[in-house]
Order: C-alpha cells, then sequence, then structure tokens
C-alpha cells in the first residue's frame, strides 16, 4: 500500500511540473482549472500545437534533380558506381552503399540521374531557404514546395560542406512566411523539442522528443558540434527544423544514428548559432570565411596533463605551430595548453575550433596558455583559413624504417632509432629527427602506440637531429616519471607520452 501511494504522489508531482511548463507557453490555461492528469496531459498537447502551429508555414520540401553523367571510365550512364553516401553524414552509416532493398542511380559524378526530397526552412521573407548541403549537393535543379502548395524553382544554391549547411535563393517569391529563429546556446538536456520535416516523402510531418545531448561530433563533418535528439529523425528530415516548444528553431535536423537506416532513437541536428553565422555569410560572400591561427592540436588526456603541469586537465595541447602563422607570430609554442580564448574556456579541440573560426578577422584576441606549468596571456590576430588547409586530409600511415646496424637503443623505453639520413623519405623531407626503427612488443613505446617509421623530432622540447642528440636527451629521462615526445607522421605532427603503466 505504501508503495502505492507513493507511485501516486511521484506521478501527481511530475504532471504537475509539467503542467507548471506548459503554463508558461499557454496562457489559455486558467488557474481555477482543476489540475486533473487530464488537464497536465491536454496542456502539454496544446504546448506542441502551439510550436508546431508556429513553425510549420515556414517548412518546405526540397526536391533535388541530378541528370545523368558519363561514366568518368566512358561506358556511359549506368547503374552502380560510388557510393551515394560519399561526403555526407550518411556516409558512417552506409560504408557498403545503398542498403538492400533500395534502387536508385550511384549519383551526379557518374551514372544514372538522381533524384532525392529533403527538407528546408524559410529563413527570409523573399524567398531564402536553409537546408543541408547533402540535400541539394550536385543537383542540376532544386524546386521548393511551401506547405500551401506554392512551388518555387532555385534561383542560386550556396553551400558549405565543412558544416554541411546550404541557402537556396528562390526565383519569384516574395512575402514567404519565416521561421523565427532561437537560441541553441540556451538548451539544456531534457528540453523538448519538436522535427519537423518530411520523412519519406511524408509531408509536414511533426515528432516530439527531447535534447539527449550536446555537443556531439560526428565524423562526416568536421567543423561543427551537434545536439543529440530523440525526436524521430528518418530520411527525408535532412534540412528541417528542430524546434523547441515557443516554435522557435533552434537547430537543422541532418543525421541519424542507426544500424538499419532507419530512426533508433537517436538523431543529430545542426545548432541554430552556428547555422545562423554560417547562412549569413553565404547568403552576404557566397562563402564562409572562418579565423585561424595555424596550430595543429589534442585531446589532453590526464596523463599528459600531469606531466606538462597543467592542474585540472583544462584545454588542449598544441602539437604544431606552423611557420609563418598568426600562433607564431604571437609565441604559441608546441606543448603549449591552450586554456581560453577570449576568455572562453576551452574543454577540447572542436570548442577552440568552433571559437576561433568565429572570432573576427585581423583584430587582437587574447589567449591564455599553460607552459611548463605556468599560465601565460598571449596577444593573437586570427587570419583567414586558407583553402588547402580546410581541405586537408590525413595521408598514408607510417612506413617502417628498414634494418639498420646504425641505431640506438633504449631498453628502458624499449624503442630503437636510426638517423634520419639513412632513409629516403619525401614526407619528412622539411623535418629534423631521428626515426623510430623498432619497438619492444611489451615496451613503453609499444604500450603509447609508437611504431616503425615515425620521425621523432623533440625529446620534450629539446630538438633532435641525430642518434646521438636523441640518446643524450633520452637518457636523461625516467620512464616511471614519463617523458613526451615531439613526433611526425605522413598525417602529421602529434606527442606521444611514454610511461611506464599507462
Amino acid at each position: 500500500m505504501t508503495r502505492s501511494r507513493n507511485a501516486v504522489r511521484s506521478a501527481s508531482f511530475a504532471a504537475a511540473i509539467v503542467a507548471f511548463a506548459c503554463v508558461a507557453f499557454l496562457p489559455e490555461i486558467r488557474a481555477e482549472e482543476p489540475l486533473t492528469p487530464l488537464t497536465h496531459a491536454n496542456a502539454l498537447s496544446r504546448a506542441f500545437r502551439h510550436a508546431a502551429e508556429k513553425a510549420t508555414p515556414s517548412v518546405v520540401v526540397v526536391r533535388s534533380e541530378s541528370k545523368p553523367r558519363p561514366d568518368p571510365r566512358g561506358r556511359g550512364p549506368q547503374r552502380g558506381g560510388e557510393n551515394p553516401f560519399r561526403g555526407t553524414p550518411l556516409e558512417d552509416f552506409f560504408r557498403d552503399g545503398i542498403p538492400e532493398g533500395f534502387e536508385f542511380g550511384p549519383g551526379p559524378r557518374g551514372g544514372m540521374p538522381r533524384s532525392g526530397v529533403g527538407s528546408g526552412v524559410i529563413v527570409d521573407a523573399s524567398g531564402i531557404v536553409l537546408t543541408n548541403n547533402h540535400v541539394v549537393e550536385g543537383a542540376d535543379e532544386v524546386t521548393v514546395e511551401l506547405s500551401d502548395g506554392r512551388e518555387f524553382k532555385a534561383r542560386e544554391i550556396k553551400t558549405d560542406p565543412d558544416s554541411d549547411l546550404a541557402v537556396i535563393r528562390l526565383e519569384g517569391s516574395k512575402d514567404l512566411p519565416t521561421a523565427r529563429l532561437g537560441d541553441s546556446d540556451q538548451l539544456d538536456t531534457g528540453d523538448w523539442v519538436i522535427a519537423i520535416g518530411n520523412p519519406f516523402e511524408l509531408e509536414t510531418t511533426v515528432s516530439a522528443g527531447i535534447i539527449s545531448g550536446k555537443g556531439r561530433e560526428l565524423g562526416g563533418i568536421r567543423r561543427a558540434k551537434f545536439l543529440q535528439t530523440d525526436a524521430a529523425i528518418n530520411p527525408g528530415n535532412s534540412g528541417g527544423p528542430l524546434v523547441n516548444l515557443e516554435g522557435e528553431v533552434v537547430g537543422i535536423n541532418t543525421a541519424i544514428a542507426s544500424n538499419s537506416g532507419g530512426y533508433q532513437g537517436i538523431g543529430f541536428a545542426i545548432p541554430i548559432n552556428l547555422a545562423k553565422w554560417v547562412s549569413e555569410q553565404l547568403i552576404a560572400k557566397g562563402s564562409v570565411e572562418r579565423g585561424y591561427m595555424g596550430v595543429s592540436i589534442g585531446q589532453l588526456s590526464r596523463e599528459m596533463a600531469e606531466k606538462l603541469g597543467v592542474a585540472d586537465r583544462k584545454g588542449v595541447l598544441v602539437t604544431e605551430v606552423m611557420p609563418g602563422t598568426p600562433a607564431a607570430e604571437a609565441g604559441v609554442q608546441e606543448l603549449d595548453v591552450i586554456t581560453s580564448f577570449d576568455d572562453q574556456a576551452v574543454d577540447g579541440p572542436r570548442t577552440l575550433q568552433e571559437v576561433v573560426e568565429r572570432a573576427a578577422i585581423g583584430k587582437s584576441h587574447s589567449l591564455m596558455v599553460t607552459r611548463e606549468g605556468k599560465s601565460l596571456t598571449l596577444s593573437i590576430a586570427v587570419k583567414p583559413l586558407p583553402g588547402d588547409l580546410a581541405r586537408r586530409g590525413s595521408g598514408p600511415g607510417p612506413r617502417a624504417a628498414p634494418p639498420s646496424k646504425e641505431s640506438y637503443y633504449s631498453q628502458a623505453f624499449g624503442l630503437a632509432v636510426r638517423d634520419k639520413g639513412s632513409v629516403n623519405d619525401d614526407a619528412y623531407a622539411d623535418f629534423d629527427g631521428v626515426l623510430v626503427d623498432r619497438v619492444d612488443p611489451d615496451g613503453v613505446a609499444a604500450e603509447a602506440g609508437l611504431g616503425p617509421g615515425v620521425l621523432i623530432r623533440k625529446v620534450g622540447r629539446t630538438p633532435v637531429a641525430t642518434i646521438a642528440e636523441f640518446a643524450a636527451a633520452l637518457e636523461k629521462e625516467s620512464p616511471d616519471q614519463g617523458v613526451v615526445l615531439q613526433v611526425r607522421t605522413p598525417r602529421g605532427n602529434a606527442v606521444v607520452l611514454l610511461k611506464k603503466g599507462l
């Protein structure tokens, strides 16, 4: 009996909280109405209805058509070809291409014509629609259909693949219904949201859920941190809005995590604050100009933070400072730990990337770093991100060096190195250092993930260009205390901590 009473009390308390939240959105709920479970349920229902009614008129269907292209091997249009999801957030979920049972051509780069249906949201009454890049990428013709049945052709399309966003300017449109954009920074986990779009070509579909998480990262998109939601998102929802209970757009629905290709409770949306920043630049300039410091950075592990004297493990580790860049001019050094930018705390690489990219170009900004256990404040003027760096991909993995008689072996750290000059490797032509010749399978170096073919550039902050310099620097270190190595692979610079027992 006691358990039953407690359950009833808990349910009533929860219902009262829901009703209180709903009253904020629905003034028509009067204080004199009896607070029954049905009242609470109806109040929440009216809250969802209120949000959907405000946002739905601005949600559109985006139809894209791609003409057939000759096969690059000269065989003419045909089925098969490359993965049609390549370059989109769905590539991670469909690495083998189209699931069995689904049929359409391979896309605009070669083969059969392709058509697709997605969603979008009108952000300007003159006829500007915000959607995903992967909805319109490679399309020869894009048609937008409004919720009232009107159709418009796209006059101009501007895209930003790095954030998977695009804006469409419509032809012959004016006085269109527009969405009210909210503030995604104000969202918290547990907030109610609704997703509006056209899943499986079912137009103007609304699904409800909550914000399940914030700051999520997806491998397919390098320059965005996502909102996670359990509001149902399915194929066709891409580009549509994620809306709060006030009817404000707080995200652009983009991707799902799924083993089947359909909804499984985990969807992702681009925060509207990022989408606003990107779309404003696309509308004004046709492209996105991002700020850049000129450093390579990595996550700061607990062990590395202790070794570098960073007490609370906050910040990101600088693994490379490129010459002639804003960071080099500001005095940033490798093994610095960046803890804040313009007084905004930095808790990881993607956070730093976001704040720097949106920073004013050419103006002075404050950069706080920890160097050898001491805090320093530097002044840095960011520059526009060069196009070649924005598109820079990863190269092949390191190649093992051939066996050598001229090497130095450290039993304590379990590795042997040789002079770089003994191997002709263009990947390291512009860098000094010694090459890892071999590692002991059960040694400290192997535990840290170090392997043959990696170029060791520095021991701590000490440059090493020869075997003798490396030996002299390493013999001062202990595997129990650990030593930081700055290394180079064909993928770029990295930092490795060799410490026993990691």
